[in-house]
């Protein structure tokens, strides 16, 4: 059983396979078993790989179940100590894999951790999913070390140590096996996007570190699958974010947050509307449509998620902070208001 296996999800992605999959097969060949699944693809991806890399293991999965059923789909196919959920659309470097399982096999309290994510075509910038690291505000919203909302800033080595974070990107997300298993893996219904965060919340819902290794740097193209303004995307952020809050937050705290969250939605569905943005208007109504309707399944997946106050959330509403307070920079929000682990837990 090889320690660590590299694992693409691939869909209809020839040409990122063709540019990228060079510089994976050059930096991981020491390192770990690099694994396509491919997901039903449609185009000529199965026949560039038999014909240019025909020594690479290939998990063929029937359909295009997503992000979330593609790999647990084929992850149930694959022995190893560590898994490496690598999307199709990045560049990695030498020593990527190295830095990453050598803090992981010193600290076993850490169940996932990510590279420095860094922009394909603005190398100088972070990239938007994961730059160096990614929290979530009281309310649910994600943000990262590097990147609020829209703003995303230049990597000057100000975020260079490496530390505990709330979520990991699944862009290049290194996570131990039985973990991933243990908590049957990433959400299926959320289909894309957000899967990651809320199976990291589930992680430390157990009492498990989330990290990013700064000795690890990786180059994300980014929005391979859905472009940047899409109301699908609009949607499904929209719904698997209510889904993610009802599912993790302690009792406590879960009424409250989801009331001021459909305050705010509201709002935020108004100002699409007055921006001529329909399709997204539209788009949040469905997401808590998608929500109620299936309220029952995400209650039963509640019951059986132990839920407790967890590291690494910022206390304060990143909305109000980005937008009239102006801090634009992780570095300007106030450190006091990021609730952090206790030395004595684990």
């Amino acid at each position: 059983m090889p320690k660590t296996a590299v694992v693409i999800l691939n869909w209809n992605g020839r040409e990122f396979l063709e540019k990228f999959l060079p510089s994976v097969t050059e930096f991981s060949k020491d390192d770990a078993e690099i694994i396509i699944a491919d997901n039903a693809s449609t185009d000529n991806s199965l026949d560039f790989l038999e014909h240019n890399y025909p020594t690479l293991r290939i998990i063929k999965n029937l359909e295009n179940g997503g992000f979330a059923k593609g790999y647990n789909d084929a992850l149930k196919q694959i022995e190893a100590e560590y898994y490496i959920l690598l999307n199709s659309d990045i560049e990695v470097t030498t020593n990527w894999i190295a830095p990453v399982i050598n803090l992981m096999d010193e600290q076993p309290e850490i169940a996932a951790c990510q590279p420095v994510i860094r922009s394909y075509y603005e190398p100088e910038k972070f990239e938007y999913a994961g730059a160096a690291g990614g929290f979530i505000d009281k309310y649910g919203y994600p943000f990262c070390r590097g990147r609020i909302f829209q703003s995303i800033e230049n990597d000057t080595g100000q975020y260079s140590d490496t530390t505990e974070v709330f979520w990991a990107t699944g862009a290049c997300l290194f996570v131990r096996a039985k973990l991933y298993h243990d908590l049957n893996g990433l959400d299926e219904d959320f289909f894309a996007h957000m899967e990651e965060i809320d199976f990291c919340w589930r992680l430390k819902n157990r009492g498990h570190k989330i990290m990013v290794c700064h000795e690890s740097i990786v180059y994300h193209v980014g929005g391979g699958t859905l472009p940047k303004k899409s109301s699908f995307k609009t949607y499904l952020n929209m719904r698997n974010n209510i889904a993610m809050l009802y599912k993790n937050l302690p009792l406590s705290r879960l009424f409250r947050v989801l009331t001021v969250r459909l305050f705010l939605d509201m709002i935020a569905s108004i100002k699409f509307l007055i921006d001529g943005g329909f399709k997204d208007f539209f788009a949040v109504t469905r997401a808590y449509g998608s929500f109620y309707t299936k309220i029952g399944k995400h209650r039963h997946k509640r019951r059986n998620i132990v839920h407790n106050e967890v590291s690494q959330i910022y206390r304060g509403n990143i909305v109000f902070a980005y937008y009239l307070k102006r801090k634009k920079k992780f570095s300007q929000l106030d450190v006091e208001k990021f609730m952090i682990r206790k030395p004595d837990s684990q």
